[in-house]
């Protein structure tokens, strides 16, 4: 059983998540909080494997609760949701180390398989926050031609350039015609050769760098 953490704090949203993680085959809401006041203490009483985690909430809010869990916990996984206009959370978020970024506005469909991807250790993104990620981290899609320092294959190369466009690792199974296992693969081994250990430390290497 997938146990899920959620962290939020508007009410009707946080019991709407726990319904519908409940309702989920082979998935069960742990824990539903409004902040993070106390989340290392309630990480470590409900010990989820995901947690869902809104940017903004009051007294501590999602960027800070990133940062106290990484101290603590780093095989948690951490899905934060945003909305676009939250450009500084954001950026601040990806550097404490959440795993995945979803727009709130992210379909319940999509939310489900994002936390199980985030499970199986992809990254899930929302083109639109990926895209918003690049403008943050101050690079541009325009540069083109490989770096031979860093010795990717033709294949790696494909799967790194979708990943710049946002897509998940389901999506890239399916554009690329193979297993998620095997995309996995590929994208580890892609963090190997960049020497990065996240999709987005990933992205920001291949723009800068004008892999893709």
């Amino acid at each position: 059983m997938l146990r899920v953490a959620v962290f939020d704090d508007h009410t009707q949203r946080r019991e709407s998540l726990r319904m519908l993680i409940d309702a989920t085959d082979g998935m069960t809401c742990v824990g539903a909080f409004p902040d993070c006041r106390n989340v290392v203490k309630n990480v470590v009483e409900c010990a989820p494997r995901v947690i869902l985690m809104d940017i903004d909430m009051p007294h501590v809010d999602g960027v800070e609760g990133v940062t106290l869990l990484r101290k603590q916990f780093k095989d948690v996984k951490i899905l934060m949701q945003t909305v676009l206009e939250d450009n500084e959370r954001l950026f601040a978020s990806i550097v404490a180390g959440a795993d995945g970024y979803l727009l709130k506005q992210t379909t319940p469909e999509r939310l489900i398989e994002s936390i199980r991807e985030v499970d199986g250790g992809g990254a899930p993104m929302t083109p639109t926050i990926a895209r918003k990620v690049l403008q943050l981290v101050g690079v541009r899609s325009s540069r083109i031609g490989v770096s031979a320092d860093f010795h990717l294959t033709p294949r790696e190369q494909e799967i790194l350039g979708l990943l710049v466009d946002g897509l998940g690792y389901k999506a890239i199974a399916t554009r690329c015609d193979i297993s998620y296992a095997t995309v996995n693969t590929h994208v580890t081994h892609i963090y190997q050769k960049l020497h990065v250990d996240s999709v987005v430390a990933a992205v920001k290497v291949a723009m800068q760098e004008g892999l893709v």
